[in-house]
C-alpha cells in the first residue's frame, strides 16, 4: 500500500522528531556527522535544531564531547500520562508488599512499539537481588515480560503488534512465539530462564484491565540458600498481587467513568 503523503508538513518540527528518533534507536552517542548522515540532512540545517534539543534537555553530549545522546525527559513525560502514572500509583503498594514478602525485587512493564520498558521497580529488604532499573527497555519478543503482554491482549490487538516486531526482527519464528504465548495465556503466567542473566528466573504475571495485560509484573528470582519460600510460593504471591493491581485498576475506572 502507497503511503499517504501528509496533509500538512512542519519542516522544523520533522527535523527534530527525525533527530530524537534515530538517537533514541542508538546505543551509543552520536556524533554531528552521524546524526546528519541518519537524517539525511546536512550539518548547517541540524546543528541549530541540536542546540535547542540540548537547552530544552530531550539531548545532552556525553563526557568529552563525545557524541549526542537522549536524556530521560521523553520517558518522564510519558509516564505522566493518566493511564501509566495512575498504574503506578496503584501497583507499588502492592510491589512493597509482595518485595518484603517474597525477599525479591520486582518491576513493572509497560509495552513501548515493538519493545517493553520497566516503570518502576521495588527492591526487597535483603542483601541479595536483581534489580532492573527505570527505564530498561528490551524487544518485547525477547523478555518474559514482553511474552506475558503479548501473550494477554486480544488477537487483533497482538497480531498488530507481532506485526510491528517482525518489521524490526524479520527472521522472528512467529508460529514458535505463538505456541509459547498459549502455553503462558493457559498457566496464567511465565516462568522463564532469564534472557540476560544466568541462575535468574524470570516469574510474571499480567495486570489486566477488561481482559487485556496493560502492564506485566515481574520478579527477576534468585533462588537463596535457607529461603523459607519456594518457587510456587513466590508464583502464588505474584498471581495475588496481579490480581489485587487489576482489581484496584478496575474499581478505579469504574470511578472514574461513573
Amino acid at each position: 500500500m502507497a503511503q499517504q503523503t501528509p496533509k500538512y508538513r512542519a519542516p522544523a518540527l520533522d527535523k527534530g522528531l527525525d533527530i530524537l528518533e534515530l538517537l533514541a534507536a542508538s546505543s551509543n552517542p552520536l556524533s554531528i556527522a552521524e546524526i546528519s548522515e541518519g537524517v539525511g540532512r546536512s550539518r548547517g540545517e541540524i546543528f541549530r535544531m541540536l542546540q535547542v534539543l540540548e537547552e530544552r534537555d530531550y539531548i545532552a553530549r556525553g563526557e568529552g564531547d563525545v557524541g549526542y545522546s537522549v536524556t530521560p525527559r521523553l520517558f518522564r513525560l510519558g509516564m505522566e500520562q493518566p493511564p501509566v502514572k495512575s498504574a503506578i500509583e496503584t501497583a507499588l503498594p502492592v510491589m512493597h508488599h509482595l518485595a518484603d514478602a517474597c525477599g525479591q525485587a520486582c518491576h513493572l512493564v509497560v509495552p513501548s512499539g515493538e519493545q517493553i520498558v520497566v516503570v518502576a521497580r521495588v527492591d526487597p529488604p535483603g542483601e541479595v537481588a536483581l534489580v532492573v532499573r527505570v527505564g530498561h527497555r528490551r524487544p518485547m519478543s525477547q523478555s518474559t515480560s514482553g511474552h506475558v503482554l503479548l501473550a494477554f491482549q486480544e488477537e487483533q490487538t497482538r497480531e498488530r503488534w507481532l506485526d510491528l516486531i517482525q518489521r524490526s526482527e524479520p527472521a522472528l519464528d512467529r508460529k514458535k512465539l505463538m505456541r509459547l504465548l498459549h502455553q503462558l495465556r493457559t498457566r496464567g503466567h511465565a516462568c522463564e530462564r532469564s534472557h540476560v542473566v544466568d541462575a535468574v528466573t524470570d516469574l510474571s504475571a499480567p495486570v489486566l484491565q477488561h481482559g487485556s495485560a496493560v502492564c506485566a509484573l515481574t520478579i527477576p528470582y534468585i533462588e537463596q540458600q535457607n529461603a523459607t519460600q519456594t518457587t510456587d510460593d513466590v508464583v502464588a504471591a505474584l498471581l495475588r498481587a496481579t490480581h489485587d493491581i487489576s482489581e484496584a485498576l478496575q474499581f478505579g475506572s469504574s470511578n472514574r467513568t461513573a
